[in-house]
Order: C-alpha cells, then structure tokens, then sequence
C-alpha cells in the first residue's frame, strides 16, 4: 500500500464513522427521484404533442376536424393529404429554397459573428465600447421599422422575388455578435494570442488555428440557432419571395390557405412536411450539437 493511500485510511479512522459516512454519501453517485420523472415525463409530453397534433390533423380530413371533439387518434388520409399538399404549395421547390437560404444565413451569421466577437473581446482599438454598444442597441429597434427602406433597396437592386433578397439582410445578427463576444472572452486566454503574435501568426492564422478551434462549440450553437430562426421565418420572406418564385417553405405554405373554406388538413400536412427536414438534423447531429454545448460549458 502506498503511502498516500495509508495516509487517507488514517484520516478517515481519524474522522470516525459518522464523518466517514458523509464522505462516503458525498462521493456517491445521485439519482433522480421519481417526482422527477414525472415532471420530464410531462414535459417531454406536453413538448411533442403539437407535433403530434399536427400529425394527427394531416391524417384526417376537413369535416372531421371541424367536429367537437376533435380526433386524437391517427386517419387513413395522411400520404394522401401529404401528396396534395407536396404539389399544391410545390414544396420540393420550396424545400430546395428553404435550405439555400437557412445555410447560407447560418454560415454567414456564424462566420462574421466569430470575426467580430473576436475583435469586440481580445483587440483593442478607439470608440470600441461605443461601437459594441451601438451593436446591442440595434437588438432593441423592431424589425418592422427596417421595412419599408429595406424593400426599397431590394427593388432598386431588382432583387424582388430572388433568394439573394432574403438571405443579404440576415448575414450578420447583433445577438450573433455579442454571443461570440460573451463566449471568447472566457474560453480564449488572450496570453494565447499574444504567444502567437510573437511567432510571426498573421491575424488570418491567429483566426484559423486558434480563435475557431477555440470557438467551435460557440459557433455549433450559434449555426443551429440560426438556422432554425431562418428556417422558420415569414415575416421578411412573405415580402420579399412570392409563392409563384422563388417561396421558401413559410411562403409555398400561404398557398394552402386559399379558398373560400381552407382545408385543414392539408395545411396541417404541409407544416409537417416543412417540420420534418428541422427533425431530421437534430436527430443527426444534435448529438455533436449537445456535445459541443457541454464542452463549451466545461471550458468556461
């Protein structure tokens, strides 16, 4: 037996058994009770039932879900109601669209939030505090006040109806910026930094080979964050994207609500075949997604 190890045995013949049993309980592994379950039970339950819901709609159809009490079990009408709503709002389309714009707003978002995270949290230079605070005070001005100016620049450009309309706006968010600010300057040591500019590093390959390596789980986050957020937006693109153009997924799903009586379920059907994509890449990669949450939190 080593030393160290009979020096523990002595200290806790020292503490006696009461005191032996608390370090014994602290050192334990803690379990979750049962009242927890059933809290993340409930939650889990009340999280997925819209998306279940939506499901249970699209299966059915439009006279049935005008009746009191609405159906909470599965039809026989859910690919038949998914093919009607794949053509109508030309959803392959809409899809293709959709993707275009989401990734490239989440590149561009990640990538020129990280360049100015970085200098906003280890460069130095006048009027940065003022310039930093100008950033966040863009968060607080409502995005319909942007409106009008902004579509007269997009049509003066002869860019209505084009994807590139949608997607130049959004490139860079003030939230984007001040989350990489927030996180570099915990998780970069600027004695890093400074190392590098003694080796001769230019600013490209301070970026490169320390900054992004260091800001990965940040950037992970931000990208998912993004990309939903795009994804999911209407406001901006119902004005600038007509369904006949060039629609991401929330415009080609206007068209099913036309009509004198809009059925229900196809447009349940649609916001389903919308959904899915989203579901698909968390189930592929929320897994690097959480992981690099968990590693940003244990670097910080």
């Amino acid at each position: 037996m080593s030393t160290t190890a009979v020096r523990e045995v002595r200290k806790a013949q020292d503490r006696g058994p009461g005191q032996t049993r608390g370090v014994r309980k602290a050192g334990r592994q803690r379990h979750a009770g049962k009242l927890t379950y059933a809290i993340l039970i409930v939650f889990t339950v009340g999280s997925l039932f819209p998306l279940v819901w939506t499901a249970i709609a699209a299966s059915r159809n439009n006279t049935r879900l005008a009746q009191t009490p609405p159906p909470f079990w599965f039809g026989g009408n859910l690919f038949k109601n998914l093919g009607i709503a794949w053509t109508d709002a030309n959803m392959g389309t809409a899809l293709l669209n959709t993707t275009v714009v989401a990734g490239a707003v989440a590149a561009g978002t990640v990538l020129f939030s990280t360049f100015a995270g970085f200098a906003f949290a280890k460069l130095r230079f006048r009027f940065k505090s003022l310039m930093l605070l100008l950033v966040i005070g863009t968060m607080m001005v409502p995005p319909q006040l942007s409106v009008v100016p902004l579509y007269m620049m997009i049509a003066k450009l002869q860019w209505t109806d084009q994807l590139q309309s949608v997607i130049l706006p959004t490139l860079v968010s003030a939230f984007g910026v001040f989350f990489m600010r927030q996180y570099l300057m915990e998780a970069l040591p600027t004695e890093l930094i400074e190392a590098a500019r003694v080796d001769g590093a230019s600013s490209i390959r301070v970026m490169w080979h320390i900054v992004f390596p260091a800001a990965r789980p940040a950037m992970a986050v931000l990208g998912m964050l993004t990309f939903v957020m795009a994804w999911n937006d209407f406001f901006w693109p119902i004005i600038a994207l007509t369904q006949n153009g060039s629609p991401t997924v929330q415009v080609a799903l206007t068209g099913l609500g036309r009509g004198f009586i809009p059925d229900q379920s196809v447009i349940m059907a649609g916001a389903l075949l919308g959904t899915l994509p989203l579901l698909v890449a968390f189930v592929l990669f929320g897994k690097q997604i959480v992981g690099g949450i968990m590693q940003g939190a244990v670097k910080g």
